[in-house]
């Protein structure tokens, strides 16, 4: 099954993507190399994440810091996406973005509950470790019925977020979407879920195309699982946000 083309739960990992993925070089994909360069991007992430929580913390104001910074990652994503050969010049740049999106709202929900994107980051490096054991001990098989799933939930859950994003700019407030109520915990619970079992897809395509993309294939498997690993960060914090102030 495809959804808008996707065959896993983030944009990177399309059926265009791996459509030449048989070339004749001797450099194939590496797992090495995707952990390499995560890596890197990861740094890249916390340089910009880390500078945006200094700015909040002195008294600035990082509004701006972090809309732009989401915008800028967006734009980056979907010309990524339709432009593949760009992605090792546009990864550093959507990585940078996206740190000052996530520094924003880590410092604004550090501020509201002291420690809480210490521990969202401790959730989302166990969640990560434990789904990656599931699947590589086979507890949870990737088949197609299973891939289909995921797929048509995460496009469901971004389009609503999309909506969302634009009715905030009206200053409408979706009850599900934001609020402590049940079931916007419940929702989000939900949405975290989708996120964690994202990330079976990503460990599975990665795995079937080892020693067969080339090597230049790696950014873009780069770029697909931060934005699964970004995804599932914010999701914890806002899901302990709204566990915290319901308690």
């Amino acid at each position: 099954m495809s959804v808008f083309g996707l065959r896993t739960s983030n944009p990177a990992f399309t059926n265009y993507f791996w459509k030449k993925s048989k070339s004749y070089s001797s450099n194939k994909m590496t797992l090495g190399g995707i952990i390499t360069k995560t890596l890197f991007m990861l740094v890249l992430v916390c340089c910009t994440a880390f500078y945006t929580w200094h700015l909040f913390f002195s008294g600035v104001v990082v509004k701006w810091h972090t809309s732009i910074g989401a915008l800028v990652a967006v734009f980056c994503s979907i010309y990524i996406s339709y432009k593949h050969n760009v992605a090792k010049y546009l990864l550093p740049v959507y990585a940078l973005a996206k740190g000052f999106f996530l520094g924003g709202i880590s410092a604004y929900a550090h501020k509201q509950i002291p420690n809480l994107p210490f521990q969202a980051v401790g959730v989302t490096l166990l969640t990560f470790f434990v789904m990656f054991f599931l699947y590589k001990w086979r507890v949870i098989r990737v088949t197609k019925a299973f891939r289909s799933a995921i797929i048509t939930t995460s496009v469901t859950i971004f389009l609503l977020y999309f909506i969302r994003w634009i009715f905030w700019w009206f200053g409408i407030s979706v009850f599900f979407l934001s609020g402590n109520s049940r079931f916007a915990i419940a929702f989000n619970i939900c949405t975290a879920i989708v996120a964690s079992l994202s990330l079976l897809l990503d460990f599975d395509y990665i795995h079937r195309y080892l020693g067969k993309a080339s090597k230049e294939r790696e950014w873009l498997a780069t770029w697909g699982f931060l934005i699964t690993l970004i995804w599932l960060y914010v999701e914890v914090v806002r899901l302990l946000k709204k566990i915290t102030f319901r308690v």
